[in-house]
């Protein structure tokens, strides 16, 4: 019986023209994804002695590719938070007063962990606010929206609100790793509005603990 001489890319073009026939069921968005990943890598490394550079031309390609998919999972991901509105919020599924976020934070730091040491601080300082009876509690407030709502109250640290939300939004969500700064600026942030009259004459008067309200 006569043998069919046939070569690996023409073996590889009739697999691809079967596969493709009503017959088979048709794969997903992510199996045709990796299939053109595959399909590209297989062209690569078939034509690699032919391209200009050889195996190097063929590698950098390669380098450039992975670098690709990984810039394209980050900006998807990215994009996919910005279409459900997933800003980030302050506050998780456990009410905790700030005294509770502040100690969980001081936890955090002394074992060297700052993106949840920041994160914590941040929410003792918002619940904080919220107790003293300077702002009242908003489901589901951002960062943000809380550095923007205590500065109107309190423009004397404006500065420093706006950079604790910008630091917590960036461990939380920008995929930053916490920093000792960071978190000694929240800290100290922490403090001062522990003390009214370091934060300014009538920015700040104490109030009677009011009950508050859950974030997500």
């Amino acid at each position: 019986m006569p043998t069919i001489d046939i070569d690996r890319d023409a073996a590889h073009e009739a697999a691809q023209r079967e596969l493709a026939k009503p017959a088979y069921p048709k794969p997903s968005l992510t199996d045709q994804i990796y299939a053109w990943i595959e399909e590209l890598l297989y062209r690569l490394v078939a034509k690699g002695a032919e391209l200009p550079g050889g195996w190097f031309t063929v590698t950098v390609l390669l380098i450039l590719l992975a670098v690709g998919v990984v810039v394209a999972v980050r900006i998807a991901r990215r994009a996919m938070r910005t279409s459900r509105g997933d800003s980030p919020a302050l506050f998780g599924g456990r009410e905790l007063s700030a005294a509770e976020h502040r100690a969980t934070a001081e936890q955090y730091a002394a074992s060297g962990d700052w993106a949840p040491a920041i994160r914590h601080r941040l929410r003792a300082v918002a619940r904080r606010l919220e107790e003293n009876g300077t702002l009242d509690p908003v489901p589901g407030r951002t960062a943000t929206e809380l550095a923007r709502a205590a500065a109107r109250t309190l423009p004397s640290v404006a500065d420093e609100l706006a950079a604790a939300a910008e630091a917590f939004n960036d461990v939380t969500y920008g995929e930053r790793p916490g920093l000792e700064p960071q978190y000694r600026m929240i800290a100290a942030l922490d403090d001062r509005l522990g003390s009214p009259v370091a934060v300014g004459s009538g920015e700040m008067q104490a109030a009677p603990h009011q009950a508050w309200t859950e974030v997500r």
